[in-house]
């Protein structure tokens, strides 16, 4: 057992490393090549801190544990909102944000409910997930075209500025980091994922409570660090656009192509109590940033307080299945 311990500690590592490494690496590279920061924040920084729940969710569902591929996505965009963003709040409250988040946190709403409707049937097939990304290119182009009309818009530009703090005085610096971020990541989503398995056996927990918890906050790694980090700064935009950005990149690209390399089978509990949480979570953000002006510290106690809340009713449902 402690063995099991000791690969989910070092799968977590490498996919932190590796993410960090990934993003960094190719956003210089993305620079030197003279491509625009908005495109960089949009696309690199998007698919990068997201290649950690990819990695883990494909791994899961092709190693036959498909629950622990779909609680990854479901558990990540909960912990996004009220684990990340909590503490982000708590650390700093955050404010002034630009009307961009309030439109990223409306895709992400409908993202959500559109999710919360493709677990009402038993299977999500490889057509949906098709779909999902057809809907992710429609969103990437229209994201780009939006803030490329609009000079104030800069919630993307602002992501990639935050990936730039590292100097980097070796131009062949930047193409190992991110060669280096893919080995760490697919290193780190075997040992993640065999380790993570073996516990559920060892604990009879079902793999989907091990993909809700453990898997789901060990892959939010990366959005968990950006958003510290940020809060810390006072880059109020970098921490909202990171985590609604993952949340609809999550599902999008991350469960669209999960399903349709191998389609997923959907338990009575995504559809009961998981889903709807996720759909809660992100409407409870869209709701804040549309109606108030600062989530403060008090929120971000209370966003805290529902994600413990979630986690004892996740593992007493969990026993229980």
């Amino acid at each position: 057992m402690l063995h099991d311990f000791l690969l989910v500690a070092a799968g977590l590592a490498l996919l932190f490393l590796g993410g960090e490494g990934l993003v960094r690496g190719s956003v210089r590279i993305a620079e030197r090549l003279g491509i625009s920061k908005l495109l960089i924040g949009l696309v690199i920084v998007g698919f990068g801190t997201s290649m950690p729940e990819l990695l883990v969710s494909m791994k899961a569902a092709l190693a036959g544990t498909p629950e622990i591929a779909l609680g990854n996505v479901v558990g990540s965009n909960i912990a996004n909102v009220l684990l990340i963003v909590g503490m982000a709040a708590v650390i700093t409250p955050i404010l002034g944000w630009e009307r961009t988040a309030v439109r990223e946190a409306l895709v992400a709403a409908l993202v959500s409910l559109a999710a919360f409707a493709l677990v009402q049937g038993e299977v999500i097939t490889k057509l949906e997930g098709i779909t999902m990304l057809m809907v992710l290119a429609g969103y990437l182009f229209l994201s780009y075209w939006l803030e490329k009309r609009d000079p104030q818009a800069k919630t993307f530009q602002h992501e990639a500025e935050e990936f730039e703090d590292i100097p980097l005085p070796r131009p062949w610096l930047a193409p190992v980091l991110a060669l280096g971020g893919i080995v760490a990541l697919v290193f780190g989503a075997d040992m993640l994922i065999e380790g993570a398995v073996n516990i559920a056996r060892d604990f009879a927990v079902p793999d989907a409570v091990i993909g809700l918890s453990l898997v789901a906050i060990g892959t939010s790694l990366p959005e968990l660090a950006t958003a510290i980090v940020a809060a810390i700064r006072r880059h109020y935009d970098v921490v909202l656009g990171n985590v609604i950005g993952s949340n609809i990149f999550n599902i999008l690209a991350i469960l669209g192509v999960t399903v349709v390399i191998q389609p997923i089978e959907v338990s009575a509990r995504f559809r009961e109590i998981d889903t709807p949480v996720m759909l809660g979570s992100a409407l409870l953000l869209l709701a804040l940033l549309f109606v108030t002006k600062t989530i403060g510290r008090l929120w971000g106690f209370l966003m805290l307080a529902l994600y413990a809340a979630y986690m004892v009713l996740l593992f007493s449902s969990g026993v229980a299945v």
